[in-house]
């Protein structure tokens, strides 16, 4: 260490008793606070490995994962609930081509993950035969297209400087993943003096900004005096005062609601709109969009298809934008998708800016019985569509109720009914029916996340998701379809190991059906064979024994369950195992949708 460095450069700083460059990088992680490491074990990062199990105490965790896309997928989950993040150990870039595609997901989810690579060394009198190949010139450049920040410091020094900037970028609004690659030769480099750890709580992320308070109050008279506005709730933060006041907010305006991604609305309320979305969006005059990654999603029609977007509201709507999107700079995929006109775009984090708007819609409501009127007679005509569409899914849940296979309304209904006798969180979800059946009431009933549309990382992601709820008390439960939990299924092997209690249901409709659905699309469109849609896309000769997969990784695996009538019993037995502290995995053949 310097001499600099000993006397604290970083400003106020304690001494440490690390002997090694990697004990200063695991001193810096308990700084953080950082709770868990997901690794799959790799050569280049043997140092921190060591540090990690030999250097006092304190944590990180370690979760050992069958694969880095699984160890990445998991800390996505995880921060996706806590808002925090996790750290990854990836090995050298052969680790991190593993990694890239779960770092692709978290990108487009805007989670926050402390990505750590070995890498080197750089020194080439150092390497390893293995070490020529494993060694790139600047190993972020591989993920750098989808990641906040990347770094690859060549000193103890500039480690920690680089691990506590990477933290700070990760956690700023709007969040996301990092990398940070970690010299091999610097992990196990010998200290010559005291290292001093500074005092993580000066590198936190900076406060997010505020609206501009003129744009919202033109936010607001926009609102107050629209005809028919309607709300997009985007991914607002689940955590702090958001929910009530967006209930709130919706309630003073007689708002239509819908919601997107992640929940932000529950859909129990009769405001919530979600379901009949282009309905209340076809005489909408003004939209107000919070946290909306892509407006031209919630906006746009239903069934999309090649050829220009046909937006779902009239060209005279005006929109309020509320989010800090534009304050990403990535141009590698553009999945912010179409570019649509916003009267009134407002820089600023959403909680704080929903807040601000309703005390200034509060003013106006006072103003006049005028407002308070048009609000109430907006509210019922949008209770009825709600109670109308709430009431068409329950008929063809009650249709279907005996259908062989499983149809989606069993399912979920089933489902429905072992959730209501508990506290719940819904860490994964598969397909749209469940948004129709279960009550989704609270922030924990629908993590979401999947922009990225990355196959294969809904169970990973889930038992991270899971991992954040352990002890809570929360029944944790996630939907998975079978291809998605075919590809990383290696995934329960962790669960186990660390006695995190998930209940894994598989919709099972033995395809890749999403494809079936393209190829049948193309069937018709070129006079060819619609019979022929499925083939290269259904699981099946043979079908996979997922159950028997569960169990050879020490998991409680059920099923397939073919009889609607024996699935409640089934759902109870394996709630039974999740609710003793580990996980259980039901296959459930189902019907295509």
């Amino acid at each position: 260490m310097t001499e600099s460095q000993q006397a604290g450069s970083l400003g106020k700083a304690t001494p440490s008793n690390a002997v090694w460059g990697s004990d200063v990088m695991v001193d810096i992680l308990r700084a953080l606070g950082i709770k868990y490491i997901a690794l799959n074990p790799g050569a280049s990062y043997r140092g921190l490995h060591d540090s990690l199990v030999n250097y006092g105490d304190g944590g990180p965790e370690m979760l050992m994962c069958s694969h880095e896309e699984i160890a990445v997928a998991i800390a996505n989950g995880y921060g996706r609930v806590t808002g925090k993040p996790m750290a990854t150990g990836i090995h050298n870039v052969v680790g991190l081509q593993h990694a890239a595609m779960a770092i692709f997901n978290a990108w487009c989810d805007r989670t926050p993950i402390l990505n750590l690579g070995g890498a080197g060394p750089q020194n080439a009198t150092n390497r390893r035969s293995t070490d020529w190949v494993h060694t790139a010139l600047v190993q972020g450049a591989l993920v750098r297209d989808f990641v906040k920040f990347d770094d690859q410091p060549f000193s103890v020094e500039a480690s920690m400087d680089s691990l506590l900037r990477a933290y700070r970028i990760a956690t700023t609004v709007p969040m996301g993943p990092v990398y940070v690659a970690l010299d091999s030769d610097v992990q196990e480099e010998r200290l010559d003096g005291q290292a001093m750890i500074p005092d993580a709580a000066n590198f936190k992320a900076p406060a997010p900004p505020r609206a501009n308070l003129d744009a919202l109050r033109d936010a607001a008279v926009m609102l107050a005096e629209a005809e028919w506005p309607v709300i997009i709730a985007g991914e607002i933060s689940p955590h702090g005062t958001a929910l009530d006041d967006l209930i709130e907010l919706a309630e003073l305006l007689g708002a239509a609601v819908v919601d997107t991604n992640r929940f932000s609305f529950p859909n129990t309320h009769d405001l919530d709109a979600t379901q009949v979305r282009e309905a209340v969006l076809k005489d909408a005059d003004v939209v107000l969009a919070l946290d909306v990654p892509s407006l031209g999603v919630p906006l746009g029609p239903n069934v999309r298809e090649r050829g220009a977007l046909q937006p779902a509201i009239s060209e005279d709507c005006k929109i309020i934008n509320i989010g800090m999107f534009e304050f990403e700079k990535q141009s590698w995929v553009t999945d912010n998708m179409w570019l649509m006109p916003v009267v009134n775009p407002i820089a600023a984090e959403t909680t704080g800016a929903i807040r601000e708007l309703l005390i200034m819609c509060r003013e106006m409501r006072a103003m006049g019985d005028d407002f308070t009127a048009k609000a109430e007679a907006r509210r019922a005509k949008v209770a009825a569509m709600h109670n109308e569409a709430a009431q068409k899914n329950a008929d063809r849940a009650a249709a279907e109720w005996d259908s062989t296979p499983i149809a989606a309304g069993r399912f979920y209904g089933e489902l429905k009914a072992k959730l209501a006798e508990r506290e719940w969180a819904l860490v994964h979800s598969h397909g749209g029916r469940w948004r129709g059946i279960l009550d989704i009431t609270e922030p924990d009933h629908e993590l979401s996340g999947g922009r990225g549309g990355g196959v294969g990382s809904g169970l990973p992601t889930a038992i991270g998701g899971a991992l954040a709820h352990k002890g809570d008390g929360k029944l944790c439960v996630g939907v998975f379809g079978d291809g998605d939990f075919f590809m990383t299924n290696g995934a329960l092997w962790t669960a186990a190991k660390y006695d995190i209690p998930l209940l894994a249901l598989i919709y099972n409709n033995e395809s890749y059906y999403n494809d079936e659905d393209h190829q049948e699309r193309m069937a018709i469109a070129r006079d060819r064979p619609v019979e022929n849609k499925g083939i290269g896309i259904r699981i099946e000769g043979p079908s996979p024994d997922f159950a028997m997969m569960a169990r050879s990784q020490g998991v409680a695996g059920f099923g397939p369950v073919t009889n609607p009538n024996d699935l409640a019993g089934v759902l109870e037995e394996a709630i039974k195992v999740v609710e003793s502290g580990k996980p259980a995995v039901v296959d459930i053949r189902t019907t295509a949708r």
